[in-house]
């Protein structure tokens, strides 16, 4: 159903809210061809009555030619940003920038966030968007789960399709994503809620089995059959299935890059309402898949860069997968059992 203007309203200044705008604070919208133009004017519309100074700054759309995706997450290679000055200059003398184009995995974006400035990502479809408006226990519910993250040393996951991934932890941080931006320097993205990190390099083990139903991203569909990852010293090394398997591989192959199986971020989501369901009610262009990442009790992994956590691997190639009905344990103790969320083991 369309979202009415007062609603999208209401639901960015609930967000702006929560990421403690002020009065008098300078708010730059990056925007480019493939904004929504009522989530723009809205954001502007919310962050204008709550006092803010708002530019817009629109930039060209790049890797258009190289991409087999319009999906704004298939190809991570140069971005807008890459050699223009002028528009990090701008990013970096804002006190938040409102990301309604997608700027992800750049040296770009992390030198803005250096400089203090914090980004929220928005490029949901209205819809989406409010169904899932953060909220300050969101917050708490993947704060609870950090602090448990934070303290392990392994992960290990298992399912009864045939998942068992152990994955050593503690070279690199738990990231909290709740859908709002509440600190200096913080990226996080709207809508959102899950809890994530990257196991140790090189370290990761084990078999992953997606089956029947789980979805992969950016492809934005559902397994029709059941494909075999295997795991060794960090990298996926086979891909074995049906024609599901052969079309992950076809896509990988095509970015010739050794770094594009490394095993990438490894989590659970932590959002009740997100869906499993939505994505066979979208078209592909319509949304990113934050449904399929977010939806509570899943194990989502992915394989590619991890520059974003501090990283050296850039790989154009990102493929997230959210699996249902996984065990998630933390140093032997779970957390996630058969796709549900213990909250009380991580009070």
């Amino acid at each position: 159903m369309p979202i009415s203007d007062s609603e999208l309203i209401n639901a960015w200044t609930q967000v702006l809210t929560l990421s403690q705008l002020k009065k008098g604070d300078n708010v730059t919208v990056l925007t480019s061809a493939n904004t929504h133009p009522q989530t723009l004017s809205t954001a502007i519309t919310a962050a204008s009555l709550m006092g803010a100074t708002v530019n817009r700054l629109d930039l060209l759309p790049v890797n258009g030619e190289k991409s087999l995706s319009r999906d704004s997450l298939a190809y991570l290679g140069t971005t807008p940003l890459t050699g223009n000055r002028s528009a990090i200059a701008a990013l970096k003398e804002s006190d938040l920038v409102l990301d309604l184009m997608t700027l992800l995995f750049s040296a770009e974006q992390h030198e803005v966030l250096k400089a203090g400035t914090k980004i929220l990502l928005a490029v949901e479809p209205p819809e989406v968007l409010v169904r899932m408006v953060p909220t300050a226990q969101d917050k708490a519910r993947v704060a609870r789960a950090a602090r448990k993250l934070e303290d392990a040393r392994e992960m290990h996951i298992t399912s009864a399709a045939g998942t068992d991934l152990r994955c050593p932890l503690g070279e690199y941080p738990a990231i909290q994503e709740y859908g709002f931006v509440d600190e200096p320097g913080k990226w996080d993205h709207w809508p959102s809620g899950f809890i994530l990190t990257w196991p140790n390099e090189g370290k990761a083990n084990g078999r992953i089995v997606i089956d029947q139903g789980d979805i992969l991203l950016p492809q934005k569909s559902y397994a029709s059959s059941a494909i075999e990852l295997t795991v060794e010293a960090g990298f996926v090394t086979r891909i074995e299935g049906g024609l599901d398997a052969e079309l992950l591989r076809d896509y990988m192959n095509s970015f010739d890059d050794p770094e594009a199986y490394a095993i990438s971020h490894i989590g659970w989501g932590l959002q009740p309402r997100a869906r499993w369901s939505t994505l066979s009610l979208y078209d592909r262009e319509q949304t990113i898949g934050m449904d399929a990442r977010a939806y509570e009790g899943n194990f989502l992994f992915s394989l590619g860069p991890n520059n974003e956590a501090g990283g050296s691997r850039t790989t154009a190639c990102h493929i997230d997968i959210p699996l249902r009905g996984c065990t998630v344990r933390l140093d032997g103790e779970a957390v996630v059992k058969n796709g549900k969320v213990l909250d009380k083991e991580m009070a």
